[in-house]
């Protein structure tokens, strides 16, 4: 199959670990970008017990991002989960040939990280809240 961007192996390596990690409180998440010259997507960051309006002030106004988020999620009937999702941040003011790129590289991505709850956050870090993302997952 042909790519529009390539996922390195240290990704993959790296994408599996975070996914497979044991947690029992709070909110991890592992930030990735696509960079444009080389062709690659790049694992920017990692943040382990991250609240998440800090993780929303981390993401760029003005470029797209692949946010895999370890969501500590509490049911109505107390018990805790921790579902893995998938955030696209794609905010409107990116550069469109960038969104394009993010775009089409999205649903490879997502198939590489094995996730299936996708969250698409276009409006910046107002768009982003635990509120929203409660009631997406809730929602079921």
């Amino acid at each position: 199959m042909s790519r529009t961007v390539d996922i390195p192996q240290e990704l993959k390596t790296s994408l599996r670990k975070f996914r497979f990690a044991r947690r029992n409180a709070g909110h991890a998440a592992m930030i990735v970008k696509i960079n444009k010259q080389k062709l690659i997507m790049e694992e920017v960051e990692q943040f382990d017990d991250v609240t998440i309006e800090d993780l929303a002030e981390e993401l760029p106004e003005n470029s797209p991002r692949y946010v895999l988020l370890s969501y500590e999620l509490n049911h109505s009937d107390g018990r805790k989960s921790f579902p893995l999702v998938l955030v696209n941040w794609a905010p409107r003011s990116s550069e469109m040939s960038l969104l394009t790129l993010h775009a089409s590289a999205f649903i490879d991505f997502q198939n590489t990280a094995d996730v299936s709850k996708v969250i698409e956050v276009r409006d910046g870090a107002e768009g982003l809240t635990k509120e929203l993302i409660d009631q997406k997952l809730l929602q079921g």
